[in-house]
């Protein structure tokens, strides 16, 4: 008998191994179809390596950790956490908006029980979901009602469904916008059942361009917020306070969609161009839209505010029940908006602001403490500190650039785009941004419970 065929008969069977220890506790802790597959093929590579002479080691102890990486990558999320070292707070591809751990506990409270989602605890009836959030919404925005919908997209169409379909909506050329995923203003008219009628030119719109379109086939005036573009130069539009005037003198509504949806006045800050919910409502529109997961800093959501007469029209709507949201986001939403009863709270404890608005010697320390454990840890590269820009990201403040500061890493034995590769690819997940050949963590970004982890997903990237 060769050697070859000596070993192929010494290879162990799926049966043997699913009875052995390992196999036995594997089976307890993940799926069974996946330790199948991860012993079938590891088998089947160690009889493929017989073949090529390049492997030897066909006990079941000799394949038991092959085995078990197996299962554990089979059976792992795809969803997973990832570690944010690129410096965008609101980043699209990485989830948004970070929830704090309070608005956590009452996402666990609620998910872990059941729950008053539709069930009145005083009458002892069917409730209304939204119930639960309208009054602090209310009172936060000064709205005389209010809905929560699945995104602003939804919010948006459910919006012009309500109140315009079949007639005529009036928009700025100048506010025809497309968002992330090829989302557009006019498409989503067009779905909506409402007739698009443009105004104006794409950098200059005035009040008589929306005079002239009035008929009696208006529906509504649409004033979208240029959260996430900015048209500089020889530009003019029309101010919210005259499209009101306008809109009471011919009895049609006003729609503001604002996007990003800020819920405090960033003036204090140095933001000038992202007007606060509150400010907008104050003005006098009569349906406010904007997202729960951008400078709202919580859920995904499309938040609407407005008159009573047409928040009720929109939950009349049978769109809304195929848009609603689920319990987890709405016990989210309820914790969060908590949070802005105290304006200056809200700035502290809500991580979106927390991390758009730190002071950048905060950022610096956060940097120091970094690079310090980096250059204890890792030789193989240079790393300093070095001042750069951040981003709102995710449609917001898009001319904004925070100073921030990052640690740079020049690796000595591999090139930065295979660094930041294995750092991508690695447990856990980072994601930097390169820039000048080096690879820059941007500390404006990365929490203090994840130094640790970073550190050791960076050496273990380097060695």
């Amino acid at each position: 008998m060769s050697e070859k065929q000596k070993l192929l008969k010494e290879l162990p069977s799926v049966d043997e191994i699913l009875k052995s220890n390992d196999g036995v506790k594997w089976c307890r802790t993940y799926p069974r179809k996946y330790v199948l597959q991860a012993i079938r093929d590891v088998i089947d590579m160690r009889r493929k390596g017989i073949m090529e002479a390049s492997s030897t080691n066909v006990s079941v102890e000799g394949m038991s950790g092959e085995i078990k990486m197996k299962i554990e990558k089979l059976s792992a999320f795809g969803l997973k956490p990832v570690i944010n070292a690129t410096g965008i707070v609101i980043h699209t591809n990485l989830g948004r908006s970070v929830l704090s751990e309070k608005i956590l506990d009452n996402v666990r409270k609620i998910a872990e029980s059941y729950s008053n989602l539709e069930y009145n605890l005083e009458a002892g009836r069917r409730g209304k979901r939204y119930s639960h959030i309208t009054g602090i919404l209310r009172e936060i925005t000064g709205a005389e009602d209010a809905l929560i919908v699945n995104n602003n997209a939804a919010a948006v169409l459910l919006c012009l469904s309500a109140l315009a379909k079949g007639r005529e909506v009036i928009v700025s050329r100048g506010e025809l916008v497309e968002i992330g995923g090829s989302f557009r203003v006019p498409d989503i008219m067009l779905l909506s059942g409402a007739v698009l009628r443009e105004v104006g030119t794409t950098n200059k719109t005035h009040l008589q361009d929306y005079k002239n379109a009035i008929n009696e086939n208006t529906a509504l005036i649409l004033k979208v917020h240029q959260s996430n573009y900015r048209i500089s130069g020889f530009t003019e539009e029309v101010p919210v306070a005259d499209l009101k005037k306008l809109s009471e003198k011919y009895r049609i509504p006003i729609m503001y969609d604002l996007g990003s949806g800020c819920m405090i006045d960033l003036k204090p800050y140095g933001i000038h161009s992202e007007p606060a919910v509150q400010s907008i409502v104050e003005s006098g529109v009569d349906v406010v839209t904007f997202s729960g997961d951008k400078l709202l800093g919580g859920p995904q959501g499309g938040v609407i505010v407005g008159r009573k007469e047409y928040i009720e029209k929109l939950q009349k709507n049978p769109l809304t029940r195929a848009i609603r949201i689920d319990k987890l986001t709405l016990a989210a939403f309820e914790a969060t908006l908590m949070e802005y009863l105290d304006e200056d709270k809200a700035a502290e404890n809500i991580p979106t602001l927390k991390m758009l608005l730190q002071r950048p010697e905060r950022i610096k320390e956060r940097a120091k403490k970094i690079a310090l454990l980096l250059k204890r840890k890792v030789k193989a590269a240079k790393i300093e500190i070095t001042k750069d820009a951040s981003k709102s990201g995710g449609g917001s403040l898009p001319e904004m650039e925070f100073p921030t500061y990052a640690v740079s890493i020049s690796p000595d034995n591999i090139s930065v785009n295979d660094l930041e590769e294995r750092l991508r690819k690695g447990a856990p997940a980072i994601v930097a941004r390169v820039k000048d050949n080096a690879l820059l963590l941007d500390a404006r970004t990365i929490r203090e419970d994840e130094i640790g982890s970073l550190v050791q997903g960076i050496y273990a990237a380097l060695y």
